[in-house]
């Protein structure tokens, strides 16, 4: 097999969540994976919100960029870099973002990016909701 310099990492997958536990075996523990936002009034605070992503097959140092943006899609809410390096072809990394006291003003989809030097490798929709008023007009 030819060793390789630098081969970019395949993006396994990334996801947004409550929170993160790391176990006593290395496993990761995703809690509340969050597909939305519900806020009963804006703006809402979100405590805590994680975004882990997961790279494996590449070799070499690199730098991962998260972004949360608005949905007049100029505005970035927040925003994480994480630098890592791959050994080998059959390594793999698992970075964790975490995003404290992130405030959203307004609903619609906002989105996760995920960027890795310098180019965007996925963006999903994370929507901020409220709900559909159940009372009646009388």
């Amino acid at each position: 097999m030819e060793a390789f310099e630098r081969m970019i990492p395949d993006l396994q997958a990334s996801l947004a969540c409550e929170d993160v536990r790391v176990e006593a075996s290395g496993a990761h523990t995703l809690v509340g994976v969050v597909n939305f936002i519900g806020a009963p009034t804006l703006p809402i605070q979100v405590i805590k919100l994680c975004i882990w992503t997961r790279w494996s097959s590449g070799v070499g140092q690199f730098e991962q960029v998260t972004r949360i943006v608005g949905p007049d899609e100029e505005t970035v809410l927040a925003t994480a870099t994480t630098e890592f390096r791959l050994g080998n072809e059959d390594s793999h990394t698992t970075n964790v973002n975490i995003f404290g006291g992130l405030q959203f003003t307004e609903v619609g989809a906002h989105h996760i990016e995920i960027i890795l030097d310098e180019e965007l490798k996925l963006r999903f929709p994370l929507r901020v909701v409220l709900p559909q008023s159940s009372q009646s007009d009388a």
